[in-house]
């Protein structure tokens, strides 16, 4: 596949039956470049679509500090996009 955004799915793995009803569809981790971004949730919308999630820590006081993310919405679409293309491209996933 040709990769204009240089990431391609490293592994997928898919989430529990249990966590699957509550939205949660799977992990995935990326090669971006020469980096490897691990933990990044596939989830299920109330509304039926597909988001990612990225990690992210949470300080002793219980704020959420970023580990990796896209720089804007638009970053965040252009990746769910490709990524999920990639996906469906691949026996593991089934929608």
């Amino acid at each position: 596949m040709n990769d204009p955004l240089n990431i391609r799915i490293r592994s997928w793995v898919r989430a529990s039956a249990e966590d699957q009803r509550d939205g949660l569809e799977g992990y995935l981790s990326v090669f971006v470049g020469f980096l490897v971004v691990d933990n990044i949730t596939l989830r299920r919308t109330a509304e039926g679509r597909y988001a990612l999630s990225f990690p992210r820590r949470t300080s002793k006081s219980g704020q959420h500090h970023a580990i990796v993310r896209p720089i804007d919405d638009q970053a965040r679409q252009a990746i769910e996009h490709h990524l999920l293309a990639q996906l469906r491209e691949t026996e593991a996933f089934v929608p």
